[in-house]
């Protein structure tokens, strides 16, 4: 049995679940329009261009939560999903994830997007282990701030070692499929690196490395 990491966004599913979240706010109503979407749309940018601030983002994330009760954020989810999430969801993806399990092998998510926003997106590939960012909650309701280490980029490794040290496992056999430049820092230590649809930064870095390169769009 190995350890098989996916990350989520454009590569499990094919767009960013963090800027769909926002874009679904904004179409709703449940911020103000024109300055939540042009921050959303700026800190995607840097996302993809490697300079992302992601305290600073994930504050900018966490602030509506902090907003409404479980109950509402909840009924919003779930709405997202059917909007937003369902019309991106991959066949190939769900059968590569399958394929893993049919192995044997331990399935989990990574990825820097809030828990909030992807443990369902998790659930609907049949995934149940999942580290993300983690939004701090008190009696009840997210407070905008974070819990703990956000999990991106060298802090996706952080957290998974303190997952691997709890649960007694190893990266012995492991995969990991992802997308971005931004998720070197676990490429580089899995024993199966994967590039998924990847951005030309990591496509460039895979051909140097002889690193398998898939799509599942």
């Amino acid at each position: 049995m190995a350890l098989a990491i996916f990350d989520l966004d454009n590569t499990l599913i094919g767009n960013d679940s963090d800027f769909l979240w926002g874009e679904f706010l904004v179409k709703n109503g449940h911020v103000d329009a024109k300055e939540f979407a042009k921050q959303n749309a700026q800190f995607y940018e840097d996302y993809k261009a490697g300079t992302l601030d992601i305290i600073a983002y994930q504050r900018f994330a966490l602030k509506p939560l902090g907003e409404q009760s479980a109950e509402t954020l909840a009924k919003w989810h779930k709405e997202f999903m059917q909007t937003f999430i369902e019309p991106i969801v991959l066949p190939k993806a769900l059968a590569l994830v399958e394929e893993h399990k049919a192995k044997g092998d331990r399935v989990m998510i990574i990825t820097a997007t809030n828990t909030f926003v992807t443990r369902p997106i998790g659930e609907r590939y049949g995934i149940t282990e999942l580290l993300g960012t983690e939004g701090e909650i008190v009696n009840g309701r997210y407070t905008g701030e974070i819990a703990g280490v956000p999990t991106f980029q060298k802090g996706k490794v952080t957290r998974l070692n303190e997952w691997l040290k709890q649960e007694n496992e190893t990266l012995e056999g492991s995969f990991f499929y992802s997308d971005s430049f931004n998720d070197l820092p676990l490429l580089e230590i899995v024993d199966h690196p994967v590039v998924v649809d990847g951005d030309d930064k990591l496509l460039a870095i895979a051909r140097q490395k002889n690193w398998p390169c898939i799509s599942l769009r």
